[in-house]
């Protein structure tokens, strides 16, 4: 074989959508679906009428402006279902989408019913809601099918067997319908050859790497190494890149598949090198999360006002005073301040002086405690250390310092949550149900983290958009 033909690519750039991209396809193609559903709801609105005419007149003085904005609301209903392991399944697709049409339709017969005759658009709105439905779900069934065949799945080897390599392979075995179409695994330990991991096998060696990709077509390397890479691995991720192979790291994937940053399987050095450089944030993003705050914050207190006699009424006849609970929270680096809420727990929760944190179904909540806290309403007052500056609207969950001193000997990283302020909903409490031991808050600030290391305004968006939603839907504690 000539030096030509060895130096060739192996394969040519695949076109495959890796996850991210996919989801993005998935928007996208949602985007169009609810835009040609506006415009059929508008022609048919028309039809059977003489008194209307599909015109630009008709589009100028006849139709509400809010009502342009009918696919902003449809997408936003949708925001839930971009998770790719809920997408990418037929069922969960129908059910998200029949969900977002109920509420859709829930919506507006509530406001209909509420507003002077006539000055809804019935027609219009009905027509949206049919059409969008229809053109949804023919576009979500065409992208499962497209995106969960073989042949349009990247094809991937995992380069290295070793604790993370083990993780990533009962990550990828424990997704259905899977991300990539995972050939196998290839270690730099013969002894591993041929032995199975979660269902994948071990190919062969790092020197039959390119061999192995040429047989099977792979267009992904997923480099599981998280050592000192020595130069002989070194040399290989630029081969790979230099013939058109994709190469990326297991924590990327981890990032990718989870909206979690695997802390167990990260040296103490990738704060620095990685997390405290990747965090930081521009002053366009501060001054607007501020101003984010300070409305709702605002918003918030007009809601607490409204609620306040009715809701510490119910906590004083139930189980007397006081009404709020006031508890100290560390904050931004640390500092320490007073979180307030509605008391939604018997007094002397904590007589002996322990700090327990509060639990699923937790049998110190009284009556009316356990309502606050399935609505979140529990929370509101925290709109008052928003104001204040103390929190923020979107952050990590404020824990107690005695919480966060023992969790930090357990957990690595775990201060590292502190790097910005906590907030009042987050990607942890929106992804994650209680945390009540090691494991399960090492998950919560997965989480965190990866909130942290990517955070931006459309994140805190979307968090916020899924928080309204488990408030309506009263999925609290």
């Amino acid at each position: 074989m000539s030096k030509m033909e060895t130096d060739a690519p192996l394969i040519k750039p695949s076109w495959r959508l890796r996850p991210a991209e996919r989801r993005g396809t998935l928007f996208f193609g949602d985007l169009l679906a609810s835009i040609i559903a506006l415009f059929l709801a508008l022609y048919f609105w028309t039809q059977g009428n003489e008194w209307l005419n599909f015109s630009w007149v008709f589009l100028q003085e006849r139709v509400p402006a809010w009502f342009y904005l009918m696919p902003v609301i449809w997408l936003l209903l949708l925001i839930e279902s971009y998770d790719m392991r809920r997408s990418s399944a037929r069922l969960e697709s129908l059910k998200e989408i029949s969900l977002a049409a109920g509420v859709s339709l829930g919506l507006y017969l509530i406001i209909f019913f509420v507003s002077t005759p006539d000055s809804l658009p019935r027609r219009g709105v009905i027509l949206f809601i049919g059409f969008v439905y229809v053109l949804t779900l023919i576009w979500r069934f065409i992208f499962v099918g497209l995106f969960t065949a073989p042949q349009f799945m990247r094809r991937v080897i995992i380069v290295g067997a070793g604790k993370s390599g083990v993780q990533l392979a009962h990550i990828l075995h424990g997704m259905w319908p899977p991300p990539f179409n995972t050939i196998g695994l290839v270690d730099d330990d013969p002894e591993k050859v041929g032995t199975e991991i979660s269902g994948l096998k071990v190919l062969g060696t790092n020197a039959d790497l390119f061999d192995l990709v040429r047989e099977h077509q792979v267009t992904d390397l997923i480099f599981s190494i998280m050592g000192d890479m020595d130069a002989a691995v070194f040399e290989k991720v630029l081969e790979a890149e230099e013939r058109g192979i994709e190469v990326t790291t297991m924590p990327m994937v981890y990032e990718e598949l989870l909206g979690r940053v695997p802390i167990f399987l990260l040296k103490s050095d990738w704060v620095l090198r990685s997390f405290v450089d990747q965090a930081h944030v521009g002053g366009f993003y501060e001054l607007a999360k501020r101003l984010i705050d300070i409305i709702g914050g605002l918003v918030g207190a007009i809601a607490l006002g409204l609620s306040f006699p009715f809701i510490g009424l119910a906590i004083l006849l139930e189980t007397g005073a006081p009404i709020f609970y006031l508890q100290s929270r560390l904050g931004k680096n640390g500092r320490l301040y007073n979180m307030i809420k509605y008391r939604s727990m018997v007094q002397d929760a904590e007589a002996d002086g322990i700090a327990r944190p509060a639990a699923a179904h937790d049998v110190r909540a009284t009556f009316i405690g356990r309502f606050l806290r399935m609505s979140h309403l529990d929370e509101l007052p925290q709109v008052l250390n928003i104001l204040r500056g103390d929190m923020s609207l979107v952050g990590p969950r404020a824990e107690r310092p005695e919480l966060v001193g023992l969790l930090q000997e357990h957990i690595p990283f775990y201060r590292a949550r502190l790097f910005v302020k906590p907030g009042l909903t987050g990607w942890a409490q929106v992804n994650y149900g209680y945390a009540n031991d090691f494991e399960t808050n090492g998950v919560k600030l997965e989480y965190d983290l990866y909130y942290i290391k990517h955070r931006n305004l459309l994140l805190d968006f979307n968090i916020m958009i899924r928080t309204v939603g488990t408030v309506i839907g009263l999925r609290g504690r």
